[in-house]
């Protein structure tokens, strides 16, 4: 069996800065001998569905805005930066990066939280438009859309790291 701090190095940040998940997981007796990836995101994502709100709120806003001042400062965690690079979002105009900085700033002020998608398999002109699309969600609706694609990414990393069976 992986020890617990194992298991919090190696899986705390699938989760965006959000370790608490992992340790929960781990605390609450759902990760057994098996590291799959069925057998760590399934509770991985019970765990996240079963925090407060304002405790999902937190993974939320540990995500960074899409091709936002973090990517341009070069501060993004390894797994974001690699996710964004895949989409285009590193080699924006001037132009396209003005529309997503205005677009982060008006979600942020709408929602409390930004704007998160899998950008596995989209390009900027899909992520725009989904982004475009989405601004016009209610809070709840956006919410929610919000945490399925957090769980989105989590399956993604853990793919790129566990046998699937």
């Amino acid at each position: 069996m992986i020890r617990r701090d194992e298991f919090v190095s190696r899986f705390g940040g699938v989760f965006e800065h959000s370790p608490f998940i992992a340790e929960r997981a781990y605390d609450d007796g759902f990760i057994g001998d098996e590291l799959t990836v069925d057998k760590v995101h399934i509770p991985l994502v019970a765990i996240f569905r079963a925090a407060s709100e304002e405790e999902r709120l937190g993974v939320l806003r540990a995500h960074p805005d899409l091709a936002g001042r973090l990517a341009v400062a070069g501060e993004l965690t390894e797994d974001s930066k690699k996710e964004q690079a895949s989409a285009g979002l590193d080699r924006l105009s001037g132009e396209e990066h003005a529309r997503f900085t205005e677009l982060n700033a008006a979600y942020v002020q709408k929602f409390g939280f930004p704007f998160i998608i899998a950008v596995k398999g989209l390009n900027k002109d899909d992520i725009l438009a989904a982004f475009e699309k989405r601004i016009g969600n209610g809070r709840d609706e956006e919410l929610a859309t919000a945490c399925a694609e957090v769980e989105k990414i989590a399956l993604l990393r853990l793919t790129s790291m566990l046998p699937e069976k």
